[in-house]
């Protein structure tokens, strides 16, 4: 009994344990990155809607800052599952009529999971991207494919480049899992 108390203890204790500077860098990474999305949002669309700050921006920055080898995070996944969620979230709701939210909401999510899982590009947040663009506000919904650059592409290169930045600033955090790509961008350009 004891001895399974200590595994326990030792797997829950050990799992939950994260190094400090690790927060320090998921809470700049994450500060940053939406504090950017929403001043874009603030400065170009005064008074208004806050159109660029969407909610899946919000677990994109727990993956990317707080989960950054998940391949879920991943720049792949990052962009291609928000852009191809956002495309298939505005398809759906075009195709059917806005009479029924519930069913437009529904087939636009299992779509956009499907296509993610078919093109290899997951991300989790992808799917609320789909769901806002069929539950969103007015002006969101008014966008239409717009809406497929502006929030969601800039909103996603705006994360994709802060998580660049902050989880490559030190050297115990690597940022994307393969970087290959980026010491030949590196060496080439710097």
């Amino acid at each position: 009994m004891k001895r399974k108390y200590r595994i326990v203890k030792y797997i829950i204790y050990k799992e939950t344990l994260i190094n400090h500077r690790e927060h320090l860098w998921t809470f700049l990474g994450g500060f940053i990155g939406i504090g950017l999305v929403g001043l874009l949002s603030d400065l170009l669309f005064l008074n208004q809607d806050t159109l660029f700050l969407i909610g899946s921006f919000g677990a994109t920055a727990v993956l990317l800052y707080g989960l950054i080898n998940s391949p879920l995070a991943q720049p792949r996944n990052l962009v291609g599952g928000h852009l191809l969620s956002a495309f298939v979230g505005v398809t759906i709701q075009k195709i059917i009529p806005g009479e029924i939210i519930w069913l437009e909401a529904a087939i636009a999510v299992s779509t956009a999971i499907v296509i993610m899982q078919i093109t290899k590009t997951l991300h989790p947040p992808g799917g609320a991207t789909a769901l806002i663009a069929i539950i969103g506000s007015e002006k969101i919904k008014s966008l239409g494919y717009w809406y497929v650059l502006n929030p969601v592409f800039s909103g996603v290169m705006i994360l994709l480049g802060v998580a660049l930045l902050f989880n490559n600033i030190t050297t115990h955090r690597s940022y994307p899992v393969n970087q290959n790509w980026f010491k030949v961008w590196k060496r080439k350009y710097y």
